[in-house]
């Protein structure tokens, strides 16, 4: 009886050193992976620096050994740092991971996978540089002055066009000097003693016509003393045409009167 107990006990302890052999890689197991053929020609090629040969004998590997975790480490470690290709070493890591999860460098190659999502990330979500962001900067202010003169003239040419109105308000004939009279006075001849004036007291002087407001429109950058060189005027006389107006203080697009000549 005992002899059979023995039996089944050994049989038991046999199944379970089994189990466990199948569920944990061995070193033995490792070993193997890196013996395989493809696996020590991707090895050769790596101490050549031929990196893309490496790669092409350990995908060949993988072919001959789908559950080779050694062949999965050496091709995320090569599309990592040799072929830039972030997104394929991510899977190898992630499988490398899976197959030999016990892995010593488990917590390095998880620190390289969040590496190389970051970027892909960056590479698929481009983010502008400093200059480019500078120089849009400076092109989208040069478009603002640019607007803002373009107002300031237009303002200019408003308020020349009102003044211009207010000046010319009334009709002007369109045949000027003197017309005949529809229904003529008769001349009558002045009486002794009276005091009717000469009928002919000479030429009459016209009244001088009234002179256009000029103005001026303040354009980015400019003082005024440089509107007054501009113009040809006297600083106190540009100030006197602007009473209230700081005149060191003027900004683009203020309207200044301009004394008249």
């Amino acid at each position: 009886m005992s002899f059979w107990i023995r039996v089944v006990s050994g049989a038991g302890i046999l199944g379970l050193a089994v189990a466990l052999s199948s569920c944990t890689p061995s070193g033995r197991n490792r070993l193997d992976e890196e013996k395989e053929p493809h696996f020590v020609l991707g090895k050769s090629r790596v101490n050549a620096m031929d990196f893309q040969g490496a790669i092409e004998a350990f995908e060949q590997s993988l072919e001959a050994d789908p559950h080779s975790a050694a062949a999965h480490f050496e091709l995320g470690w090569l599309d990592d740092e040799k072929a830039s290709d972030p997104a394929a070493a991510i899977f190898h890591y992630q499988e490398y991971l899976r197959l030999d999860p016990g892995a010593d460098n488990a917590d390095v190659i998880k620190q390289r996978i969040y590496r190389c999502k970051q970027q892909l990330a960056a590479d698929v979500l481009p983010l502008p540089s400093a200059p480019a962001a500078q120089q849009q900067l400076e092109r989208l202010s040069d478009q603002n002055r640019q607007l803002q003169d373009e107002v300031s003239k237009w303002r200019s040419y408003y308020a020349s066009q009102l003044a211009a109105a207010k000046t010319n308000s009334s009709p002007e004939p369109a045949y000027p000097g003197p017309q005949p009279a529809a229904n003529p006075t008769p001349i009558q001849t002045p009486q002794a003693g009276s005091t009717t004036p000469d009928a002919n007291p000479g030429p009459m002087t016209n009244p001088r016509p009234a002179t256009t407001p000029r103005t001026h429109t303040v354009v980015a950058g400019e003082t005024a003393a440089a509107i007054t060189r501009k113009f040809k005027i006297k600083l106190s006389a540009l100030q006197a045409a602007n009473p209230g107006v700081n005149l060191s203080r003027i900004r683009a697009g203020q309207v200044l009167n301009l004394p008249s000549l």
